[in-house]
């Protein structure tokens, strides 16, 4: 899988401003309300609901923000009418774009992915143009455990963490760096796998903090040319910062350089 996450690698090191942590949490609190209306509302019988909610207090979410998304997903509270859609488009160059979204309106979700693409050289196509390009996994990303001694830095054990990987039923491994530059990876696994994964992961005392199912391309371009890698970052991100957007994922590459000379 190496190379597949270049766009969420940068994301990680992106400052966030408070109207984007604002963004975040209204995101995962939709997340926790599909979770509880797809499944019971009780996160121990529930390992969607279970995941979300890990992932709210991982972002700070408070409990009463966590309780009432649960609240609305049961049905004990009005909500929104959510569900879950996935939009397909295309970037600058023809780049392939994969997008999934949670809305209570479709025409105006459709409409403000259409006008950020039209903006941006893209254009947002019919459904089935490019999902064939993509493949769904089940990734678990986990750091390092606490050193022995303060003295001593974490370290993610290569060997250990194949043999973990392997009992869990994963399928690949990828070492990343978190912040702060803790040592940390990516195990990848088929998505209907992912429970088993993540348990047999923390039974092996690493640390997990997330566990989710995530699009990858089959295959990737790679991107040159600065205009079009400077359009095309800015069409990720205006993609991204739509409310009713989830996740998106696309299949460029470029190099670190050119990345990081376009989103100066």
């Amino acid at each position: 899988m190496a190379g597949h996450s270049k766009w969420a690698n940068i994301k990680r090191q992106k400052a966030r401003v408070d109207a984007v942590k604002g963004k975040t949490f209204a995101k995962i609190s939709r997340q926790i309300i599909i979770a509880a209306r797809n499944g019971v509302p009780d996160p121990a019988g529930n390992f969607q609901l279970r995941t979300a909610i890990e992932n709210a207090k991982a972002a700070g979410i408070p409990n009463d923000n966590i309780e009432r998304a649960i609240a609305k997903g049961s049905g004990k509270l009005a909500g929104d009418n959510l569900e879950a859609i996935r939009y397909e488009g295309y970037g600058p160059g023809g780049i392939a774009i994969l997008i999934e979204a949670l809305t209570d309106n479709r025409n105006r979700t459709a409409a403000d992915l259409r006008a950020a693409f039209n903006k941006r050289g893209g254009n947002l196509g019919e459904t089935g143009c490019v999902g064939w390009m993509f493949e769904q996994k089940g990734v678990v990303t986990v750091k390092a455990p606490p050193p022995a001694s303060k003295k001593e830095l974490p370290v993610i054990d290569e060997d250990d963490l194949l043999e973990a990987s392997l009992e869990g039923g994963a399928e690949s491994y990828e070492l990343i760096s978190l912040e702060d530059d803790i040592p940390g990876a990516e195990v990848f696994t088929d998505p209907t796998n992912l429970e088993a994964l993540t348990q047999a992961l923390k039974d092996r005392g690493y640390l997990v903090i997330q566990a989710e199912p995530r699009w990858f391309p089959n295959n990737s371009v790679e991107v040159s040319d600065p205009a079009q890698a400077s359009d095309l970052l800015r069409l990720m991100d205006a993609l991204e910062d739509l409310d009713d957007v989830q996740s998106v994922t696309a299949n460029f590459e470029m190099s670190d350089e050119l990345m990081s000379l376009s989103m100066a």
